[in-house]
């Protein structure tokens, strides 16, 4: 059997642009994410974290995201997963978990007193276990780990990267034991027909050694005084692939290591980056293939760069009339 799993994340709806809002664009990139569901018979939906630009969302980003959650219920896709990134508010997001669940949408907003709590065990439409998603949202500091006086900033920094690996290592060792379980119990996650274990998913919203951010475009230091990168070596080899977010820019960080990027370019530094998403197809042994799908870019970003009598010529903004436009002036002096 082979599933078929779409990685997105870093939507940051209701995010501006030097003031201008962009909810047309963010309405062409949720309907381009809708019909890839559709076309591409996707069976699983994971978003790993910052659905939102800020914890207090304007009430038409929360109705374009309640209203996407609808739009893909209705579909084939049988499950999402969604983490809480560092610019969403756990609250918020946990608030209607319980409401969200009779539509199959899995919500962990932040992290858990139990990690054992952020595995998710998600079941075909005959009850049979298909996956297993290690569910870990941005870790905050007080998640991680305990303030001690005297400590010095070193010792901050390697705290926080001992108790981030610390805690994926309890949510995947939970997994596996919840894969390990006899065939004959009710929560078995074997596939009882066949015998085959099913694929265990990671989850995370961090900023992982390897990955590179691109000019201005808004991602966010995580903790104070240090970027706290970790080592990809981190996410333990039984998991099959590990969607990861809050880098904007697609990473590949080893075969089933991958950031997935911000679908919307948020800077003009990203005005060449390709925009998209993960699919990931996964079989009894694992990830079988892995497709960038690159959406189609509802405005362009187009820095013009020139003198004033330049950039005043006739025909200077052509190619951008229809562009989000930064323009450079390169005079010696100020023009007037």
């Amino acid at each position: 059997m082979t599933l078929r799993v779409l990685h997105t994340s870093d939507w940051h709806l209701g995010r501006s642009l030097y003031g201008h809002k962009r909810y047309e664009e963010f309405d062409c990139m949720l309907d381009w994410m809708v019909s890839t569901i559709e076309t591409e018979f996707i069976d699983v939906l994971l978003i790993a974290g910052d659905i939102f630009d800020t914890t207090t969302p304007s009430n038409r980003a929360m109705q374009q995201y309640y209203d996407f959650l609808r739009r893909v219920s209705a579909t084939q896709c049988q499950h999402i997963v969604i983490i809480g990134g560092n610019h969403d508010s756990p609250t918020f997001l946990n608030a209607p978990r319980q409401l969200l669940q009779a539509l199959n949408v899995h919500v962990v907003g932040a992290a858990l007193d139990d990690p054992a709590e952020e595995v998710l065990l998600l079941r075909d439409s005959q009850q049979q276990p298909m996956m297993i998603v290690c569910a870990v949202p941005y870790l905050r500091d007080r998640d991680i780990r305990q303030s001690e006086a005297g400590e010095s900033m070193a010792d901050k920094e390697q705290k926080l990267l001992s108790g981030i690996a610390l805690h994926y290592q309890q949510v995947v060792a939970a997994a596996e034991t919840l894969r390990a379980e006899p065939g004959s119990t009710e929560t078995s996650v074997k596939k009882s027909e066949t015998g085959i274990d099913v694929p265990i998913i990671g989850m995370g919203h961090l900023f992982t050694a390897g990955a590179q951010t691109v000019e201005d475009d808004g991602v966010r230091d995580l903790y104070v005084g240090s970027l706290a990168h970790v080592s990809p070596d981190i996410f333990p080899s039984s998991l099959d692939y590990v969607a990861l977010g809050h880098i904007h820019s697609r990473v590949t960080l080893a075969d089933h290591v991958r950031y997935s990027g911000a679908p919307l370019r948020f800077s003009f530094g990203e005005r060449s980056s390709a925009k998209g998403a993960w699919l990931v197809d996964l079989g009894p042994d694992g990830v079988t293939d892995t497709t960038w799908l690159e959406l189609p870019t509802p405005r362009q970003a187009v820095r013009l760069t020139g003198t004033i009598d330049d950039l005043l010529a006739p025909g200077a903004y052509e190619d951008a009339m229809d562009a989000w436009v930064e323009v450079v002036l390169t005079d010696d002096v100020r023009p007037r």
